[in-house]
């Protein structure tokens, strides 16, 4: 309050960071039509499942790329990493799946935190090496470990168990669908929240002009390794929803083509716009999908046009198109008004 006992407005910032914090109906609007596609589509829960897990990898990729500028080419290792505990525990007689994404998720946390040392010391080239290494290197270690893995023929003979000891994963996806459906939606959720408050305000500001961000007082390197090891911990629980859901789990899971598509669907979909990277799942997949029926020998030949058209005529993948259609909608309204 001020001298005269009058409340004074909140500053700009703070109104926009408000705004930010509140969810829109579109927002709204997109989990409602995911919890529609239960009903809608029926016969075809299993791969819009596999579209919410690639989705919600896409998003812990989104983190460290789009909002911190931290550039990966091997983010599937800690994909892999959840996906083979999940796993593991189930073979050895821990079945419940809450159980497994948290033990995934704090051995991916654990391997990201302590290679974030390693790997943010350097600029982007030594950045992509780096991890592109720890991805190749996890691969081969997999692949050898075959008494523990399974190796080249995946870790197999695994049961998931009940849901909280209530929900049993049936034929059909449907409990698989709504379980990764409400765990995508709370890690989302915390996602958002993070985002859209000062946080991910500092995390901007450190990929746009790190000298600045020094000079106003943002600690960069517990900004970037704090942030590293959360989405590794989102990366790793996203392999383990994989592993739950399939019930299976091969080398793939630690490739570098794991990584390099959830490159491209994270610019396909839009980085640094939270929902880009289920967009993006859900266009690759679904391109993948029916490309591959129509043509098998050639589907890669369609997706690499998909991919130059996104980044020439979309400069932020989906959503940054779709936003600059309702601007120009936007201002054609206002310019036939005036």
């Amino acid at each position: 309050m001020n001298a005269r006992g009058r409340t004074d407005p909140k500053p700009h910032y703070l109104l926009a960071l408000a705004a930010q914090e509140r969810w829109s109906r579109y927002e709204i609007a997109f989990w409602l039509a995911l919890i529609a596609v239960y009903f809608l589509f029926p016969d075809n829960l299993m791969l819009a499942a596999q579209i919410l897990i690639t989705g919600l990898f896409a998003v812990s990729l989104d983190l460290i790329l789009g909002y911190a500028g931290i550039v990966t080419l091997g983010h599937a290792a800690f994909f892999g990493l959840g996906a083979y505990t999940a796993g593991l525990l189930t073979t050895v007689g821990y079945t419940e799946p809450v159980l497994g994404l948290l033990a995934a998720g704090a051995v991916a946390g654990a391997f990201g935190y302590l290679t974030s040392f390693l790997v943010l010391r350097g600029r982007d080239m030594s950045r992509l090496m780096i991890t592109l290494g720890l991805g190749l290197l996890l691969h081969e270690l997999a692949n050898e470990a075959t008494n523990l893995t399974g190796g080249v023929d995946g870790l197999q003979g695994m049961v998931a168990g009940r849901v909280l000891g209530l929900f049993d994963f049936d034929l059909y996806g449907k409990t698989a669908y709504f379980y990764v459906l409400t765990v995508c939606f709370l890690i989302f959720a915390v996602v958002r929240a993070l985002m859209t408050a000062p946080y991910g305000l500092s995390l901007r500001s450190i990929r746009e002009n790190p000298q600045r961000a020094v000079a106003i007082g943002i600690p960069i390197r517990a900004r970037l390794t704090n942030i590293y090891t959360f989405a590794a911990v989102i990366a790793g629980i996203s392999g383990a929803l994989l592993t739950q859901t399939t019930q299976f789990v091969a080398l793939d899971v630690f490739s570098f083509e794991r990584s390099a598509d959830l490159l491209i669907i994270l610019l396909v979909g839009g980085t640094a716009t939270l929902y880009g990277g289920f967009i993006g799942a859900a266009v690759f997949l679904l391109a993948q999908n029916w490309l591959s029926t129509l043509n098998a020998q050639y589907w890669l030949f369609w997706l690499g046009i998909l991919l130059i058209v996104t980044t020439r005529y979309m400069r932020s993948g989906v959503l940054g198109g779709l936003k600059n259609l309702s601007h120009l909608a936007t201002r054609r309204r206002h310019g036939s008004r005036a």
